[in-house]
């Protein structure tokens, strides 16, 4: 036994036979493992037994206490302005947030941004800003701070002294197959939301083949935990349910994504992309005290795109924090990946299903993601797509072209494109990318 009276062997038991913990066996198993003094295997068995077994919502606050407390919670107050984030649930191509964050600030509405890596088949964010060379993720606060009342926005990765407990947990779910887990995600999201000293969130909570939800109703459930939890620490928060039933734009992996998100800030981003980050963009702009309505929100999105000041606030923000920016003025001058392969059509027809996993795997296995925690980075390996849900295609017709620096990786990411795309003789029906907003007074469809 310890000296806090609690075996750790034991709690685990507890949990893998189904039982409840206590808010003290929580707390007790997250500072001991914030300490070391819980090993990362003892804490793997915890989350597979907390993964197969749920974690109820006292246990989930609990969770979310714990690790909201095993570090310091920031304090903004001295920043004028509403502090708004936002936060995605993660998806293949999904770049949002370095698209919406400049928007958002343009209009003097703070936004202190505390990202994460890559999770499984998903890019992060920390990792599309770190492909721009020089580009600095890693501060202390005081310059986390310094940079947000400077710049209105701010993009950084977690330190050890914000939320330290999730970013441990974080890189572990990765690699012991216990992501997709409504309490654990939420626990998550919610202890480093938090800790930044936000007043409002917006949440972008995905379903479909390419999100850790795969159904809408998971979605749901997850959207609406997390917007409780948000309220109840006194923060307004939104969520909305948004498609991954495909990847989100063309472009997958780490600078790829850069290259598509300046696309977007000038006006050139594919469609699906930019309608979902208008609307969260929209609801933040609104819930920082600068619009009226998300309506209004919205269409302050679209000028800060049409009128260059979103793109601008992205290129002060990337001196500031110490990246190149001649890269994101003019793509030809970064170091892209030497190889790349074309896939090609099987048949021809239209294509009716692109399974954003395998399209994610396929780039992870190029070198754009991690399958250990320790695993090392290519950001100019990835995807690039030619063709989405709808388009006709002709057999042979190139429908992804593949990029990498290591010619080994081919055969295992064409292993993964092969099942990525289904093609039929019939055209598919159009499918909605936002379908619900949810907020503290319920789920209502989008359009209503």
């Amino acid at each position: 036994m310890t000296s806090k009276g609690y075996n750790t062997v034991s709690l685990i038991r507890k949990k893998r036979d189904g039982k409840e913990l206590n808010r003290d066996e929580i707390a007790y198993l997250i500072d001991e493992y914030t300490k070391d003094e819980v090993p990362d295997y003892q804490m793997s068995a915890f989350l597979m037994a907390s993964y197969l077994n749920g974690l109820n919502e006292d246990e989930a606050a609990s969770l979310t206490h714990s690790m909201l407390h095993s570090g310091r919670v920031l304090d903004l107050s001295d920043i004028p302005g509403k502090k708004v984030d936002k936060h995605s649930t993660g998806g293949v191509g999904d770049k949002l947030s370095l698209i919406l964050a400049p928007i958002v600030a343009s209009y003097d509405v703070p936004v202190p941004m505390i990202s994460g890596r890559g999770l499984g088949h998903t890019g992060g964010t920390l990792d599309k800003m770190e492909s721009i060379p020089g580009f600095n993720v890693d501060m202390t606060l005081d310059r986390y701070q310094d940079i947000l009342a400077k710049c209105r926005m701010v993009m950084a990765g977690q330190t050890e002294e914000v939320a330290p407990a999730d970013k441990r947990l974080y890189a572990l779910r990765d690699v012991t197959a216990t992501v997709e887990s409504i309490p654990l995600i939420a626990g998550s999201i919610m202890s480093k939301k938090l800790a930044e000293g936000i007043d409002a969130l917006v949440l972008d909570v995905k379903f479909g083949s390419g999100a850790f939800m795969k159904t809408r109703e998971d979605a749901q459930k997850l959207a609406e935990t997390l917007v409780a939890i948000g309220e109840d620490f006194g923060k307004e928060t939104v969520a909305y349910l948004t498609n991954m039933n495909q990847p989100l734009g063309y472009k997958v992996g780490n600078w790829l994504e850069i290259e598509e998100s300046m696309e977007g800030l000038q006006g050139d981003g594919p469609d699906d992309v930019m309608e979902v980050t208008h609307m969260l963009a929209g609801t933040m702009i609104m819930l920082g005290g600068k619009a009226d309505s998300v309506g209004e929100g919205i269409a302050m999105s679209h000028k800060a795109v049409e009128n260059g000041q979103a793109f601008e606030k992205w290129l002060e923000l990337t001196e500031e924090q110490g990246g190149d920016t001649s890269v994101l003025k003019d793509f030809s001058a970064y170091d892209h990946a030497e190889y790349s392969f074309a896939f090609k059509a099987p048949r021809s027809g239209y294509i009716t299903e692109i399974d954003a996993y395998s399209i994610g795997m396929a780039s992870l296995e190029l070198g754009a993601g991690r399958k250990r925690k320790d695993d090392i980075i290519d950001p100019a390996a990835g995807i690039e797509l030619h063709h989405k849900i709808g388009s006709k295609v002709e057999k042979g017709q190139s429908l992804v072209t593949g990029y990498m620096n290591n010619e080994n990786f081919v055969e295992a990411s064409k292993n993964y494109l092969k099942d990525a795309f289904t093609i039929k003789d019939a055209e598919p029906e159009s499918t909605d990318m936002i379908t619900h907003r949810v907020d503290r007074e319920g789920i209502h469809p989008i359009g209503d």
